[in-house]
């Protein structure tokens, strides 16, 4: 060890193989491709290994921006998102963008440096980003954390960590290795296989017998989606099952796209609307896949269900935790799969259920819901806004995916975006902001890393001036890697979405006003295109935007207003 207590770096040109070479050796057999993350002195072993391999590795400006960037990795690709960080302050700079990961049920493999061995413990040895107990820190934000002490359980651990990562419920994993582990010669061979099969997770057989009782005897049976039908890849048996019931079928924020948007018995996502509580309180089966039922789902905790729930989800702790129902827990695909085929089963062949909503079939129900939400929307003064989103979503792409930040805009879509063939990505399950960025920059590496070209492999990111801020140094990483990922920031001065809260609450807003950059002046400096227009030219400006080669920015100065709330009392 040297005076500092920091492992002596090897011989330059000694060709040893260290614990660093275990891992990208134990990482590239099962199948990473890419690695986001900051170098760190604790973490050169790392990095230094990645020389000697395979692995494409994108370094970001803020570890924060990192962890967002390997969760839209995994989201836009299905892949394993794998994160590298520096010890102490790298570690804890990730924590907010493994919360949103966590919240979502995003799979990654998150590889920590740590002090070396010796320091670890009780002792304070005063070593450089000495923390107590690192791991523990990620506790709140990971499935589980692990520390590595010997080289040769390396391989077994990153394959542990692994599977674990892609069992539902999904979710990162935390390991770290100390410095010394990563940087001393090993006798360990070369890793040739790794193998990682994600554990099953199917429903129990009885609770989907009373499941299709209930659902058998239904009058009006009605459908929420949720996040885990998405990750679950329970799609094409959601859409079975709910035409075998002719349920009507919402989405969640999360949710949003597993169910076709146009579909006679699609509510789209319109779930902050009361008219669409007033139509689930109304359901005497009510199936919940992939969703606690929480704050915005339940229109803020102002659902009030008359009839049955069923509640499907892979995590235990979601069951239940607002709603008494039957819960199941399992992975939502394996779930509806389990219940399509027993509904098969149940009924006649060819036969689907007779629902009657009081007098009206379930699609009359859908076509006067989808109705009066609109007519409340047009009652409201919110003709820019209407027009603002529907410009971006003609613009865009039918298959782009696009990644989506906490501000107005994004609000919006939760509600209104029709992600068509593409997906759309949201921070809604921590909440956090700078999410979209980033997240869009990790999506396009895994698109350009699957083969697509860059022109199918780019990315729309939508930010506000208050949370671009968060991680407009990623422009940097942008530039670096050519990445074809456009950027639409909404400028209205401020936390819009906040001033617009508190000026609700109080009749006024404080500390929501901010100074800000010229956003297009900021973009140039990095070497990033970019354009102003005014919200009538989004449209336009974001399709040359999507013709163009590598990252740039659009910029719109607007105040975008919200709908109005239907949860509070008039």
């Amino acid at each position: 060890m040297t005076e500092s207590g920091a492992a002596p770096v090897p011989e330059q040109g000694s060709g040893a193989r260290n614990g660093g070479d275990l891992v990208v050796e134990t990482l590239e057999a099962l199948g990473a491709k890419t690695v986001f993350g900051i170098p760190g002195q604790h973490a050169l072993g790392l990095f230094d290994a990645m020389g000697r391999g395979n692995l494409r590795f994108v370094s970001s400006r803020v570890e924060n921006n990192s962890a967002f960037a390997a969760d839209g990795y995994s989201r836009a690709t299905g892949e394993v998102g794998v994160l590298f960080l520096s010890t102490g302050p790298g570690a804890l700079t990730s924590l907010a963008g493994l919360q949103e990961a966590y919240a979502t049920g995003v799979p990654m493999v998150v590889v920590a440096s740590q002090i070396p061995l010796e320091g670890l413990g009780a002792r304070r040895k005063g070593m450089l980003h000495q923390l107590d107990d690192q791991k523990a820190s990620a506790a709140n934000v990971t499935k589980s954390q692990r520390l590595i002490q010997h080289a040769s359980g390396i391989p077994s651990a990153i394959q542990d960590a692994w599977t674990e990562a892609i069992s539902s419920p999904q979710g990162p994993v935390w390991l770290e290795i100390p410095q010394n582990v990563l940087l001393d010669p090993i006798m360990v061979p070369p890793v040739e296989d790794a193998l990682a099969e994600a554990a099953d997770n199917p429903p129990r057989i009885e609770l989907v017998r009373e499941a299709v009782k209930w659902l058998e005897s239904a009058q009006r049976p009605a459908i929420i989606a949720g996040g885990g039908t998405r990750r679950g890849k329970a799609e094409k048996s959601l859409l079975s099952l709910a035409e075998k019931l002719r349920a009507p079928v919402i989405c969640t924020p999360g949710g949003n796209g597993a169910f076709p948007w146009n579909h006679e018995l699609s509510l789209q996502s319109w779930i902050e609307d009361r008219y669409m509580t007033d139509l689930l309180e109304d359901a005497d089966v009510l199936v919940v896949i992939g969703s606690s039922l929480g704050e915005v789902t339940s229109n803020y905790f102002t659902f009030e269900p008359r009839g049955r729930i069923i509640q499907i989800d892979a995590e235990p702790r979601v069951l239940e935790s607002n709603r008494p129902g039957l819960g199941i827990r399992a992975d939502a695909g394996q779930a509806l799969a389990a219940l399509d085929e027993a509904l098969d089963a149940a009924l006649e062949p060819g036969r689907t259920t007779t629902p009657d909503w009081h007098g009206s079939t379930p699609e009359e129900l859908v076509k006067e819901s989808l109705a009066k939400v609109r007519a409340r929307l047009e009652s409201q003064d919110l003709a820019k806004e209407l027009k603002f989103m529907a410009d971006i979503r003609e613009a865009v792409p039918a298959d782009m995916q696009t990644f989506w930040d906490m501000t107005i805009a994004a609000y919006w879509g939760w509600s209104c975006w029709d992600a068509r063939e593409g997906q759309f990505h949201s921070a809604q399950g921590a909440g956090g902001l700078g999410y979209a960025f980033p997240g869009a920059i990790g999506a396009a590496v895994g698109l350009e890393t699957l083969g697509r070209p860059a022109g199918s492999a780019r990315v729309l990111a939508v930010s506000g001036d208050g949370s671009s801020m968060y991680s407009i140094a990623e422009l940097a990483t942008a530039k670096q890697h050519n990445v074809p990922v456009t950027w639409l920031i909404v400028d209205d001065g401020g936390y819009g979405i906040l001033r617009e809260y508190m000026v609700g609450a109080f009749g006024k807003a404080t500390a929501t006003e901010l100074a800000r950059p010229d956003f297009v002046k900021l973009a140039e400096s990095f070497g990033v295109p970019a354009t102003r227009v005014a919200p009538e030219d989004v449209g336009d400006a974001l399709r040359a935007g999507f013709a163009a080669d590598g990252p740039n920015v659009v910029v719109v100065e607007t105040l975008l207003k919200m709908f109005g709330p239907t949860h509070l009392a008039p």
